[in-house]
């Protein structure tokens, strides 16, 4: 029993140490000033709130380990046989048997909002713009009155799929805006200032975003869209079956991008992969042609004052709605003042620390009238800088629109003149034109808004992909509200980046069979939201379904390929004045001079 009372004993003096101090520390102390107030404190509760000189380095966590001791393949094989019986069973054809759609939220119930938002609704998730997670956009969001699934008496044929890679970590930027920047901002004061209130979390950050790649969750929503696809038109692979072909996948070389690809492929054919389908990787890098990078093929596009006028409008909106925020957030700290830049890094990182960790307590030291306004700072970088508003928004995404004409009419692409790729695209096994039932790219944000909408809008973190598909296919019902102010948020605009170009988000470009209705069908689903295709010249005004036969389509395509000048718009030596005193609302450059010569 002694032996037992003794073993305690430094356990016990232990615990009277630490009930001693904490007892301490609760009384009044004297002796120490802080140097912003009058307030006398003790040495603890100066360090204690005191920001740490670390504050902004980078954290990083490096897996998986270089050498791990224990990795041993050969006796942990990936396949070591004995599978049990594999018999397979029909493909599923989602949108032919089921009696609803499925529509997909944003968090896919693996991000957490702070309280401030999701207790009264507020859809935080959806107030970033592009670095929104997708979701499918609610009935009647472009104006036609049903949704997705094929209309009675009509059957889907097949499938053209363009979708935008999943979350990624900031791109690698010098910007003030920058999450990066902002956080090398506060390494360099090495700590003198103190953060308080909700800013408090500030005193101990660490910087813990990669850069470039995919996050955990953005791997995750490429490999949901995967299983999601596979659900609603795995029927399609029939074709291939009785064609004895495999489907052709396309993507780029750049690492997000092909790690979205890959994570498609595991979703909508499990692994292992192999012998299900071939990927084509394109290479994204100066020097090559590639439609779903044309960014590359368009040097005007890099020119500040053409392809990077949005930044005029983007500063002085942000100048503007980001005052109120500066001074309440300046409030919260001493030692030290933010800039508007840093402000809206904050901004970024909330959504960027949202995607990558999961959560951030930079989101809730903001209103919900200022993630509205954050949310429309994009809509002016993407409409300005990609889109409608663009002068190159038009012509880079034309290419995609040249590739698809292809696809859609069986004939090889006779003029090479703007982002295609000549070598691939003329081989039709690395571009097959036979009818294939599935088409699947990957790419960048800023090309669905040039090709598909053909006056779509590029933005502050370096995005391209969607918007010039959107843009050069004429979809102009987004572009009916016209140019977007920079000093206010218009009462109604119908150009919302989050809409249309979200991580993960996707265009689907689907054939219809109908009974009731001569002639193969097509309609453009943006997130789950059919599109308008009245704006083509041929195509009639469907807003039930937004339907357009396949031939009046393509001939509508046909002739805006016909009026885009690439060369001119991309290669052409033309100057735009800074701001809103020039404008365009097609995604098309400066009438070219009559006497110009290149």
């Amino acid at each position: 029993m002694g032996t037992s009372t003794r073993s305690y004993t430094p356990f016990l003096a232990f615990l009277a140490g630490v009930i001693t101090t904490c007892a301490l520390l609760a009384q009044p102390q004297v002796g120490i000033r802080h140097s912003s107030t009058n307030f006398k404190r003790s040495a603890v509760q100066d360090l204690a709130e005191r920001a740490e000189p670390w504050v902004g380095s980078t954290e990083v966590h490096s897996y998986p380990p270089t050498n791990a001791v224990n990795y041993d393949p050969t006796l942990f094989p990936s396949d070591v046989g004995f599978p049990g019986p594999t018999p397979t069973g029909a493909e599923p054809a989602l949108l032919a048997t089921a009696p609803a759609y499925p529509f997909s939220s944003p968090d896919q119930g693996l991000l957490v909002v702070p309280k401030e938002f999701s207790s009264n609704k507020f859809p935080l998730l959806k107030k970033w713009g592009n670095l929104s997670p997708w979701y499918s956009n609610p009935i009647g969001t472009f104006g036609v009155e049903t949704g997705p699934a094929a209309p009675e008496s009509c059957t889907v044929t097949a499938l053209h799929l363009l979708h935008r890679h999943g979350a990624r970590y900031p791109t690698t930027s010098n910007s003030a805006t920058s999450p990066s920047s902002f956080a090398t901002k506060l390494l360099q004061t090495n700590g003198n200032w103190t953060a308080s209130g909700n800013l408090a979390f500030l005193n101990d950050w660490t910087f813990k975003l990669g850069a470039e790649i995919l996050t955990p969750f953005g791997r995750h929503q490429l490999l949901e869209l995967g299983v999601s696809m596979r659900l609603k038109y795995g029927n399609l692979l029939k074709n291939f079956t009785e064609t004895n072909t495999l489907p052709v996948f396309r993507t780029e070389s750049q690492d997000r991008m092909l790690a979205s690809a890959l994570n498609f492929a595991i979703g909508f054919f499990g692994y292992p992969f192999d012998g299900q389908y071939e990927q084509s990787i394109t290479i994204e890098g100066a020097g090559f042609n590639n439609s779903l990078a044309p960014y590359y093929a368009c040097p005007n596009s890099g020119v500040a004052t053409i392809g990077g006028r949005a930044t005029w409008f983007v500063n002085k909106w942000a100048n503007i709605y980001l005052q109120p925020a500066l001074k309440r957030i300046n409030s919260l700290i001493s030692g030290f003042q933010f800039t508007i830049s840093d402000i809206y890094a904050m901004q970024n990182l909330c959504a960027y620390e949202t995607v990558a960790l999961g959560y951030s307590s930079f989101c809730p030291l903001f209103t919900e009238e200022e993630w509205d306004q954050f949310d429309y700072s994009f809509d002016l970088n993407f409409w300005y800088g990609s889109g409608f508003g663009s002068p190159v928004g038009r012509a880079q995404g034309i290419g995609y629109v040249q590739e698809l004409v292809a696809r859609l009419t069986k004939t090889p692409i006779e003029t090479y003149n703007s982002s295609t790729n000549s070598t691939l695209d003329s081989n039709p096994t690395t571009f097959p034109l036979d009818g294939r039932a599935l088409y699947v790219d990957a790419t960048h944000e800023v090309v669905i808004i040039n090709s598909s909408l053909f006056s779509l809008s590029q933005i502050l973190s370096n995005t391209h992909g969607l918007h010039p598909v959107l843009t050069a296919l004429n979809l102009s019902t987004l572009a009916a509200t016209g140019p977007l102010p920079y000093d206010h948020i218009p009462e109604r605009r119908s150009f919302i980046t989050h809409e249309f170009a979200a991580f993960g988000a996707n265009v689907q470009f689907q054939l219809l069979s109908c009974a009731c209705t001569p002639g193969d069908q097509i309609r453009v689903i943006l997130n789950d939201g059919p599109v308008p295709l009245s704006p083509l010249k041929y195509c009639p005004d469907d807003s039930k379904y937004g339907m357009c036969p396949v031939d009046d389509f393509v001939r509508s395509l046909e002739e805006i390929i016909q009026e885009t000048d690439f060369a001119w718009a991309c290669l052409g030596n033309y100057t735009l004045p800074d701001g809103d005193a020039w404008q365009t609302v097609t995604g098309d450059p400066p009438a070219k001079p009559a006497n110009y010569t290149p």
